[in-house]
Order: C-alpha cells, then sequence, then structure tokens
C-alpha cells in the first residue's frame, strides 16, 4: 500500500507524470527493441510495443508545449548566477538554462510541422531542437565533471584540515552531494547518447543505435531520473519536522 500510495501522490505532480511516462516509453522501447530482434516468433508483440513506445513519447512532446512559461520564469529567476561561488558552474548552468530555453520553440514548430499545423520543413526544425538538447547535456555534463571534481578536492582538504577524524555530518554532507552529481552525469551521458543518435546521418553516431540501444539509454537516463526524485523526497521528509 505504500508504494501505490507514493506512486499515487508522484502522479499528482506533473514532474512524477513525466518521469513515469517517459520510463514506460524507453522500457518499451528496450523490451520491444529485444523482441523484434531477438525473438522472431514474439516480433508482432515487439512492434506493438514499440507503437506504445513511439505514442508515449508524443504524448511528453505535446505536454512539453506548456514548458516555455515555467523554464522562462526558471532562467529569469536563475539570471545570471550571481549567487554561485564557482565561475565556472555559474556560467555552465547559465549556457544551458539558454540552451533549454531555446529547446522548447524549436520542438513546438517541429511539431506544428508535422502537425501540418505550420507548413515548414519539420526536419530542420527537429535537427535545431536535438542540437540544443545536445548543447544542454554538454553543458551538464561538463558541470557535474567539475563539481565532482570540486567535493573531491574539498573532501580532501576536509581531511587534512582536521588532526582527528572530520565531522560525520560534514562527510556525509560532501559524499551526498557528490553521489548525486555522479548520477547526474551518468543520465546525462545516456541521453547525451541518445541526442547524437537522432542528429542528422554523418554526425559521430547518429542514426546507428538500433532501437533497443535506444530505448536502454533511455531506461538508464529516466531510473536514475526517478532513483533521485525519490531520494531526495525521501530526504525532505526526513528533515521535515
Amino acid at each position: 500500500m505504500a508504494a501505490l500510495s507514493g506512486l499515487a501522490s508522484a502522479l499528482e505532480s506533473y514532474r512524477g507524470r513525466d518521469r513515469l511516462i517517459r520510463t514506460l516509453g524507453y522500457c518499451c522501447q528496450l523490451v520491444g527493441g529485444v523482441l523484434v530482434k531477438q525473438c522472431p516468433a514474439r516480433s508482432e508483440v515487439g512492434t506493438r510495443l514499440m507503437a506504445v513506445s513511439a505514442q508515449l513519447s508524443h504524448c511528453r512532446t505535446v505536454l512539453r508545449l506548456f514548458d516555455d512559461l515555467a523554464m522562462f520564469m526558471y532562467t529569469k529567476q536563475y539570471g545570471l548566477g550571481t549567487e554561485e561561488e564557482d565561475v565556472f558552474v555559474r556560467w555552465m548552468s547559465v549556457l544551458g538554462n539558454i540552451a533549454d530555453q531555446l529547446f522548447y520553440p524549436c520542438e513546438h514548430i517541429a511539431w506544428a510541422a508535422d502537425a501540418r499545423i505550420l507548413h515548414v520543413d519539420s526536419s530542420w526544425w527537429w535537427t535545431l531542437s536535438t542540437t540544443f538538447w545536445c548543447l544542454s547535456l554538454l553543458l551538464g555534463v561538463a558541470r557535474s565533471l567539475w563539481m565532482v571534481l570540486k567535493l573531491r578536492q574539498r573532501l580532501r582538504s576536509l581531511t587534512v584540515a582536521f588532526t582527528s577524524q572530520p565531522p560525520w555530518s560534514k562527510r556525509r554532507a560532501i559524499k551526498v552531494q557528490m553521489q548525486s552529481e555522479v548520477l547526474t552525469l551518468l543520465s546525462n551521458l545516456a541521453d547525451l547518447a541518445n541526442a547524437v543518435h537522432w542528429l542528422p546521418p554523418g554526425v559521430l553516431w547518429a542514426g546507428r543505435f538500433p532501437p533497443w540501444l535506444v530505448g536502454f539509454m533511455g531506461t538508464v537516463s529516466s531510473l536514475l531520473s526517478m532513483y533521485q526524485a525519490a531520494r531526495a523526497g525521501g530526504q525532505a521528509n526526513a528533515t521535515t519536522p
């Protein structure tokens, strides 16, 4: 019952629903791709799962039509990141916000072109939106790598600063933050692999992933994201009096 209650609570929020839809979509693509490739007797089931995955992906695209304002408010609130202590983190975050902000209208135009609402070349706009997504992920990877290195240095300096064992609470706080950054890094790398795959042929490994591998990368990223969200929720509940 506790698990069902937690699932129901997650589904009440937009982000919770999006994470679940994303995870289900990629899982369907993973299983469907494997069945189509490895199990000819079950290829029909695999094809149906791939169709479900495509519909769930389309559902997320439609829901993102309403994300522009929320992203704009977040970008405006963050501004130039003057509250950030680290200059590198600050500018990676600022540039990442700009890339995310530009991603949405490009994707909307591509969607509208596919739906024949606008008479423009949808492939060009899909490529542009995917390029902004790649850029955002690359900036996120750079930021997470930098944060992991800085946190490791902080942990070492904390150990050297104390002649005896450093305070457990400080060590734990740094380790928890490092784990979070590593999980974010892995999630972004998995998404980046798929994002490059969806770029035009000739760009690195674009177009070379089989469906099951796209599903696998997306599933890994989605599960890591869900785990982080669940852990953040658990920590928030633990600190609530």
